[in-house]
């Protein structure tokens, strides 16, 4: 019975964290399509971002490399298992922002996988042409996600 307590924690938190999310891009003027894209995406990271600079440390990029696309790799899995317990296809009802958001992954992992098979060696700030590109592309799906929201 312990277990439930963290897990009622956490649910707690997810509803007032989504529900003041909601109220501050509210204010602001923004949708929160905004919220929904980026905060709950940074907090589902989090694991990543933990192992990811640390297998580097230990010299095992493997480890963070698989970890990364492992789980992107897994996770629309999920559509299957909302499918069976909404008793409905969920694919069909994904709005515009969701295809622009799957449209804006797909090529951020194309881009990184351009980068894995052709191994650009010239560097700009200690980064590949490939992860310059991912920062751009991402900096600018942001901003594209922003105008789209407001």
């Amino acid at each position: 019975m312990r277990e439930a307590h963290p897990c009622r924690a956490t649910l707690v938190a997810g509803v007032v964290i989504e529900r003041s999310g909601e109220e501050f891009f509210a204010r602001q003027g923004l949708s929160g399509v905004l919220f929904g894209a980026t905060v709950p995406a940074v907090a589902t990271t989090l694991p990543e971002i933990s192992t990811g600079p640390t297998s580097t440390r230990l010299g095992d990029h493997q480890l963070a490399v698989s970890d990364i696309f492992g789980g992107n790799a897994f996770l629309p899995v999920l559509f299957l298992l909302a499918t069976v317990i909404s008793g409905k296809p969920v694919l069909p009802a994904a709005h515009d922002t969701d295809i622009r958001l799957t449209a804006l992954g797909v090529i951020l992992t194309v881009v990184h996988m351009a980068g894995r098979i052709f191994r650009p060696r010239r560097q700009y700030a200690r980064m590949g042409i490939d992860s310059v590109a991912t920062v751009v592309i991402h900096l600018l799906g942001i901003a594209g996600r922003a105008t789209i929201a407001a």
